[in-house]
């Protein structure tokens, strides 16, 4: 979420009046501001998007609400100490949290462990352990609008008589201790991004949230007065109608299991009734193709932890594999394929498999991941049930990500536009005539090289590196992930740095490369690639002959508070996913908002921006989705690129003898072992491509007017990649609800009532 303090003002239309108060007490608001903690409670891109969905959600006037975990401690901080990453607890709580709420009334019982007994009155789970879920309550401001949703984070709290079994034993201390047990579950947020660890407190972080939800929402539902004559809704018919659960990912999946056990043990109603409900009110998104990243959980632990759930599953499974063999008879691969169970190896349970099957919508985040997942990953549940398969590019809110980290580019926008574009992007198109504007072109530049300034003055103080800022900013920040090809960048920065020792004379466009992004701790190829761009800065911003022509910097602790000050001064967007593995990207669509130029693959989002923007508005290279298919049927050998492409044959080399490494030559071994034997990422395939695609980006950058008439062709074509235009559409096509652009009255305004309205 990162902070809310100015971005409240700014969606309560009080920023200016807070600000001129402050200044009246002599005290300065971005002062106060500097103090607030990011809450980083997720990873990377699934998370952020979560937070823009709030808020568009909020600004559309939908009655949504958002759930997640009260992570103690949030995504680590990151330090960069000799060159290398090193994890800090985040402790974002210890000075508590001015913007929650908690709400000891709605705590809800949680269970797990214990056995399942059949009963006259059906299945019973029995002797399980409580834990209590204490739900927190944060604001969700719509912009301007008079409307705030809640995001309610739930938070594990030990039962009253955690193990008061020392009444017997007399060992008091210890069992007041071991509350602690009980409440490890929200201890801490699981820093993997794209990448599946089945570990047991991450199950029970998992069935932790579905679980206290499910309760909630039904607690709602049955007080609810609307339609029902009744003190306490007893039919659950309408359930569906009333309630929509999107699950983001599969990591709330045990809501389907939970939701069946709720209406069928709890609710008693037919498992063909309690069925209908729960697919007709689940829908589920889909964030990634990578097969590490797939949530596969032991049946084993299942069995421990869940027993009731595995039985659930177990009887979905059963039934939805009557159906694949009704449909296709006597094809034992297709139904093997398609089982939530798989059998090879260690038990496991497919995840996305449950998620399809109990779900009425299956969603993937960009149009060319949605065709993935219909033609690859999930072709067989495509197959059975193509009506559930649907495609919603994410977006981004322009309130943060323009109005509030960018007001010197919002001022130049207005100024011509109005302010309507701030809920209505599209607008940002009526632009495109004014590239011709040499008044509007030099205000844009200016409010560039403004936020440029400021970062390079931040960033000297920060890192002790003198900035030229006139240089290209060329950045690529994101999570570190060999699909995400830091390293490709990389052996752009060496092949630069190259070419400047071969002709110290020479003339070259100076650049200014900044990566940022934090890597799991437990990824040990994620952390050496961090390593490299260390070592490779303090080689090229200690080299004389270089000078300003080139500088690297690793910018410590990435997150959205940085994202903020970094995104309004980037020259240069690097989007180089290998074609087909990054499933949208959103930071593409904040750098193109803000007004800075693309270098990328056709990947991702990446595509439609291009479609947007059109081709010679951002710089495409690399091969397609289909090229990279093509080189794994014939099979991908990196020594043939080594050998014909002298520039990458010299940085291979270099960073293989230890060049960039002297105290220790061997440190990069293993990386340029990954590069030239098991690369599944194809880095040399599309080097030459690549470093083609930079020349011209140096082209571009000596004209500047010509670049800025790029830059505002961007920022003109970004309307698609509001989260507006992708809540609306989630609500049109998978909720039932319609988004609402209107105010509601402010709170000391009259309220017309119905009689007002005849």
């Amino acid at each position: 979420m990162g902070r809310s303090l100015t971005n409240t003002m700014i969606n309560l239309g009080i920023q200016s009046a807070c600000d001129e108060a402050l200044y009246q007490l002599g005290l300065d608001i971005e002062e106060l501001e500097c103090l607030e903690e990011d809450a980083g409670l997720g990873n990377g891109g699934l998370g952020r998007l979560a937070a823009c969905f709030l808020d568009s959600m909020a600004t559309l006037r939908m009655a949504a609400y958002g759930y997640g975990i009260r992570y103690e401690y949030g995504i680590f901080a990151q330090k960069i100490r000799n060159g290398e990453q090193v994890e800090e607890p985040d402790d974002w709580l210890r000075f508590g949290n001015p913007w929650e709420k908690g709400r000891p009334e709605y705590m809800v019982p949680v269970n797990f462990y214990g056995r399942v007994e059949d009963t006259p009155q059906g299945k019973k789970w029995l002797d399980t352990q409580i834990v209590f879920a204490m739900p927190y309550d944060n604001p969700i401001p719509g912009y301007q609008n008079n409307v705030v949703n809640t995001m309610r984070l739930w938070s594990a709290k030990s039962p009253h008589n955690f193990n008061l079994k020392f009444f017997n034993d007399g060992d008091y201390i210890q069992a007041v201790l071991d509350r602690n047990y009980a409440e490890n579950i929200s201890r801490v947020l699981y820093p993997n991004d794209n990448f599946f660890e089945g570990k047991e407190l991450r199950l029970k972080q998992e069935y932790f949230m579905v679980a206290a939800t499910l309760q909630d929402i039904i607690r709602r539902f049955k007080s609810s007065k609307f339609g029902s004559k009744d003190q306490v809704r007893t039919s659950f018919d309408t359930f569906p109608d009333k309630v929509a659960l999107q699950l983001n990912d599969t990591h709330p999946s045990l809501a389907i299991p939970e939701l069946m056990r709720i209406l069928i043990d709890i609710e008693g109603l037919t498992w063909a009734n309690a069925w209908d409900i729960c697919v007709r009110t689940c829908a589920y998104t889909n964030h990634t193709v990578l097969p590490e990243a797939l949530e596969r959980w032991p049946v084993s632990m299942l069995e421990h932890i869940l027993p009731r759930h595995l039985q659930i599953i177990y009887e979905i499974n059963h039934l939805h594999l009557q159906e694949v063999s009704k449909r296709w008879p006597g094809d034992c691969d297709r139904v093997r394929r398609m089982s939530l169970v798989e059998e090879h190896g260690e038990k496991r349970i497919n995840m996305a498999h449950l998620c399809i099957v109990g779900a009425h919508a299956v969603n993937g985040v960009a149009a060319i991941h949605s065709e993935i997942l219909k033609r690859d990953l999930f072709k067989d549940f495509y197959e059975l049930s193509p009506e559930k398969f649907q495609n919603k590019t994410n977006g981004i809110t322009p309130r943060r990500w323009l109005l509030l980290c960018n007001p010197a580019l919002a001022d130049v926008i207005a100024e011509k536009i109005g302010e309507e574009w701030a809920v209505h992007l599209e607008q940002l198109q009526k632009l495109k005539e004014l590239t011709k504007d040499t008044g509007f072109v030099r205000a844009v530049q200016t409010a560039k090289q403004e936020n440029k300034l400021r970062l390079a003055k931040q960033l000297e103080q920060d890192y002790g590196v003198s900035i030229n800022p006139s240089s290209m900013f060329d950045i690529q920040v994101k999570r570190i992930h060999e699909y995400k090809r830091q390293l490709l960048n990389c052996l752009h920065i060496i092949t630069m740095y190259n070419r400047i020792k071969a002709n110290p004379g020479g003339t070259f466009v100076p650049r200014t490369v900044m990566i940022g992004g934090k890597a799991a701790p437990g990824y040990h190829t994620a952390k050496q690639i961090i390593r490299l761009i260390c070592a490779v800065a303090r080689v090229v911003n200690n080299d004389p002959i270089v000078g300003d022509k080139l500088k690297v910097i690793y910018l410590e602790n990435y997150r959205v508070t940085l994202a903020e000050k970094i995104i309004p001064a980037a020259d240069l967007s690097q989007q180089i996913s290998t074609a087909g593995t990054e499933a949208s990207g959103t930071g593409n669509m904040k750098f193109m908002l803000n007004g800075a130029l693309t270098i990328g693959t056709l990947d991702g989002a990446n595509i439609e921006m291009m479609e947007e923007m059109g081709r010679e508005n951002i710089f495409i290279f690399g091969m397609t989705v289909e090229e990279v298919e093509e080189l794994k049927r014939k099979g991908y050998n990196a020594h043939d690129y080594y050998n014909s492409i002298p520039e990458l044959r010299q940085c291979i080399d270099q960073i293989q003898s230890g060049f960039f490494s002297p105290n220790n030559p061997d440190q990069f071994k293993d990386l340029v072992n990954i590069l030239m034997n098991h690369d599944r990422f194809f880095l040399f395939a599309d080097f030459e491509s690549y470093l083609k695609a930079q020349d011209e980006v140096n082209e571009l950058y000596q004209k500047p007017a010509e670049w800025t008439r790029k830059a505002i062709m961007n920022i003109a074509s970004s309307g698609k990649f509001s989260s507006d235009r992708t809540i609306a559409e989630y609500g049109r096509e998978i909720w039932g609800v319609e988004p609402c652009w209107e105010k509601l009255p402010a709170p000391h305004e009259p309220r017309e009532t119905e009689e007002d309205a005849k």
